[in-house]
């Protein structure tokens, strides 16, 4: 294959994994130890 090929699919693969990491960390199970700053300084 052509390196642009081969470089094209590498950022492709790497954009979906970091965006699939991100999900994961936002809505899955680590999502519980997240806290919210809004919540914290309610007045």
């Amino acid at each position: 294959m052509e390196p642009a090929t081969v470089l094209s699919i590498t950022l492709g693969a790497l954009l979906i994994a970091i965006t699939g990491f991100s999900i994961y960390t936002a809505f899955g199970p680590p999502s519980a130890e997240l806290s919210d700053p809004f919540e914290d300084h309610e007045d």
